[in-house]
Order: structure tokens, then sequence, then C-alpha cells
């Protein structure tokens, strides 16, 4: 007997009670004798059922829990992680169960946007899309993004943001009307007095604020190595533009809009938290950034 035809014969069981003939009439609508649904009412949940029942209980937790926006194979990170789970958990057990369940991660869309530069600029490229790195502090990338506010969504804000290469933690992030030079020193400001006296290679691309002189005499300071990327190719900049993605889809689209400033900066604050502190991937070895930057730092 499979779960349907126990969940049958129990709403069976809760309509017809205290109700003369209901049951005698219920069975003949469904075709059931009554040899057979008292069989199945008595029948004891098998332990292969019972694992089934917990595994669709808690990847349907954790689906829900990163806001619908993690796959099978991050699903199955979460559960190696998940203290209730004392059974071995395979890969084409979660897909199995997603299928059963209805569960489809929403799969962020792949941009194609990359425009040969001039040779002026490959010089000053000097991460040249090399997005690996073994420690933390080495490679810091930059960037901001457009969020909107508002009943009807009609105000605009600069969300600025510092990470960690390493991991992909933000190191530090803030809001501003514009992108301006200022807004961008505040936030590299956050991030050196979080991590303190480092010197890493940072990338950004070549929007006014970071080409300002004011910025790089801030950078300047800090003894570090600058790196931009080639005008019209945001790929020389991937890790950060699909932090940014990810941020939008997986935790802004999934919450309702924030109506004033204040609701906003709560949200951002807590999708910041999400992604440092909660957001666990099989590339780092089932750990959330925060405890893969940790671990090494």
């Amino acid at each position: 007997m499979n779960k349907q035809h126990r969940a049958a014969y129990v709403a069976i069981k809760e309509v017809s009670q205290g109700k003369h003939g209901a049951l005698t009439k219920l069975l003949a609508v469904v075709g059931v004798s009554r040899q057979a649904y008292y069989k199945g009412l008595k029948r004891k949940e098998t332990a292969w059922e019972a694992r089934d029942r917990q595994l669709k209980e808690r990847i349907q937790y954790w689906f829900d829990f990163h806001h619908q926006g993690i796959g099978a194979g991050n699903l199955l990170v979460n559960l190696q992680h998940d203290e209730s789970i004392t059974f071995e958990v395979t890969h084409k057990m979660v897909r199995r169960v997603m299928r059963e369940l209805g569960l489809r991660c929403q799969i962020r869309v792949k941009k194609h946007s990359r425009q040969k530069a001039n040779e002026q600029y490959i010089q000053d490229n000097v991460l040249n899309q090399n997005f690996e790195t073994d420690a933390p502090n080495k490679v810091w990338l930059s960037d901001s993004t457009e969020l909107r506010f508002g009943p009807n969504g009609e105000y605009k804000i600069r969300l600025s943001g510092v990470l960690d290469l390493y991991g992909r933690l933000l190191l530090s992030h803030h809001l501003s009307i514009t992108e301006t030079s200022a807004a961008e020193i505040e936030v590299f400001q956050h991030a050196f007095d979080r991590v303190g006296d480092v010197h890493p290679l940072i990338h950004t691309d070549r929007g006014s604020a970071y080409t300002s002189g004011a910025f790089n005499n801030f950078l300047g300071r800090h003894d570090v190595t600058r790196s931009m990327s080639r005008p019209g190719t945001p790929y020389d900049n991937a890790p950060i533009e699909r932090w940014w993605n990810e941020f939008k889809l997986r935790w802004m689209a999934r919450h309702p809009r924030s109506k004033t400033r204040e609701e906003l900066d709560r949200l951002v604050e807590e999708g910041v938290e999400y992604f440092n502190h909660h957001n666990r991937s099989a590339q780092r070895n089932g750990l959330t950034p925060d405890e893969y930057w940790n671990e090494a730092a």
C-alpha cells in the first residue's frame, strides 16, 4: 500500500466517524472492501517508508530555508550536515525526492556580454579572470548594484560590497543613494577595519567612483595592487557579478518589496547574513563562506 492509499484511508476514517452508514458509502465510492480498508489502517510503516518520509520532510525544510534557490547538490550538502538525518543520503535519492515533491530550483540565466577591449586596457587587468586563490585576503573584488524600494518600487539605491575571492565571503557592504567615491571608500574602510593590516589585489570595474583620485589615493595608503576590468567586459569581475545575481534572485525576489528605506536596510542585512553564514556549498566542502574563510584565516 502506498502513501496515497494510507492517507485516503485515514481521511475516510475521519470523515465517517460518528456518521451512521457513511463508511459503507465512502468505501463503495472508492471501490475498496472493508477487509482491505481495515487491513490498510492497521498496517505499520516500514523502516524504508519512515526514512523516506523523514527525507522528504528535511528536503522540503532545507529547500524552503534557502528560499527555493538551491538544487540537488547543495540540498545534499545541507542534509549531510543535518543532525536529524542518521542514514546515508545520495545525490540520486535527493533528485528522486525533488521530483516527487515537485521541487525545482530557479536557475540563474547565464549572461553573454563579452566585448573585445582596446590593447591599452589589457595591462590594467592584473587579475585577468584568474578566479582561483588559496587564502583569504589575497584578492578582493568590488562592485555595486541597484536595488529598489517603495510601494511601487519608485525609489532607487546602490548596494556596494567588497567580496573576498576566497570562499566568496562578503566582507563589507554599504547602501547609498548613488555610486560615489565616498561610498566606495566607506565600504572599503569597513573591510579593512574588519580584517586589519592586509594588502590584497583589489579588482573593480572602470566606474567613475573607482577611477577617481580620492578613491585611488585611499587605496594607495593601504599598499594594495590595483586591477580593473576591460571596458565592456563584465566577466572580468564575474564572481561578484554572480554574487549580486544570486542575492537578488534567491533573496530579494523571494521577499515582499520593501516599502521604506528602513525595511530595505533590514532586508539587506538579513540577506548578507544568510549568504555569509547559512549558504553551504559543495565547492566549499559543504561549508558556509564564513566557515570556509575562518578555517583558513
